[in-house]
């Protein structure tokens, strides 16, 4: 038994120094060009476990849809918010698709919102000595989403616009299954083996390149400027604008900015603050729908100012340690 353990010991330390071994001969390439794609690549096999988990959660909760439905009308921001946190990008297109329809609450809406993290979790997940900070993570962002949303639906009186009558007409159900996720995937349509192992594998290779160029112009950046330190002085670390500025960027519908803030974060380029910030707007493809669906336009911006608002605000707590926040995740051993 132990034989085979050092095999395969063996064996996975030679696979992920093959990156190392093949790459660093090139002489050609920048050293901080050879060390982001070294690290990209580790990241891989990694990336296709967490995505290949990930689809199998999707497609369970997706072909029970009118389950979740059911509780989130039930139950509200507390529902949404706890589904929400599991890494899968089709819920906020679902919650979406559904307030569009008037069938969630605005504050139902904002909690799967908040508590989505599009893609940061998985790129966390595909680094072990990362993975301490996603508790502290899904925990602020949970707890934000279910307190936001109750206290939207109780106080924000503005009653939206129901969809036109020719809206009503598509059945709920045959409209969920028309959206497409990330990848360009129907949400319920990858039940056959081929498409169940081809999304992961299209996710994974997505990720791999949205993490390997960023990480390339990171890299640029600081061999320029000298030292993270110095390229975190040009992005505004430690100054109350950052947390702001990147609870606007979290609103571009794109998972590739997750996974940039979560990256400029490790690269203590941003504060925890701020990546908190930018994660709480970061509705991923969700914001794509509401912004072509909502027929009421003075809605989708009262939603969208509450996001930035509450987003910039627990940034800046965070990014402070207000109240000393920040000292009660100490109790889990986790130094923020």
């Amino acid at each position: 038994m132990q034989g085979l353990l050092h095999s395969l010991l063996v064996g996975f330390q030679y696979i992920f120094s093959l990156p190392e071994h093949l790459i660093e001969p090139i002489s050609f390439l920048p050293e901080f060009f050879k060390d982001a794609l070294i690290d990209s690549l580790n990241l891989v096999p990694f990336l296709f476990i967490v995505f290949l988990l990930i689809e199998v959660i999707e497609q369970y909760f997706t072909k029970k849809k009118h389950l979740l439905v059911f509780f989130m009308k039930k139950v509200g921001p507390a529902f949404g918010s706890l589904f929400a946190s599991i890494p899968q990008c089709g819920f906020s297109v679902i919650a979406s698709t559904l307030y569009v329809r008037r069938i969630l609450s605005r504050g139902t809406l904002l909690a799967v919102y908040i508590a989505t993290s599009d893609e940061a979790i998985p790129v966390l997940l595909a680094d072990p000595s990362k993975i301490y900070l996603i508790l502290p993570i899904i925990l602020v962002k949970v707890i934000l989403a279910i307190s936001v949303g109750y206290l939207v639906d109780l106080l924000v009186t503005y009653k939206a616009n129901d969809p036109t009558v020719e809206e009503l007409k598509i059945p709920v159900d045959q409209e969920i299954d028309e959206e497409e996720g990330c990848c360009h995937h129907k949400l319920v349509d990858a039940t056959k083996t081929k498409d169940f192992w081809l999304h992961p594998l299209k996710h994974t290779l997505n990720i791999f390149i949205f993490i390997l160029i960023v990480s390339v112009i990171l890299g640029f950046v600081i061999d320029k400027v000298g030292t993270e330190e110095n390229l975190a002085k040009y992005c505004l670390m430690n100054s109350p604008l950052q947390p702001i500025l990147v609870s606007f960027v979290g609103l571009i519908p794109n998972c590739a900015i997750s996974v940039m803030l979560t990256i400029l974060f490790l690269k203590h380029t941003i504060s925890f603050g701020s990546l908190i910030a930018g994660l709480s707007t970061s509705g991923g493809l969700g914001l794509l729908v509401l912004f072509n669906k909502n027929n009421d336009k003075k809605d989708t911006a009262i939603i969208l100012s509450i996001l930035i608002v509450v987003s910039s605000i627990v940034g800046l707590i965070f990014q402070y340690n207000l109240f000393h926040i920040n000292n009660l995740f100490k109790i889990f051993g986790i130094q923020l």
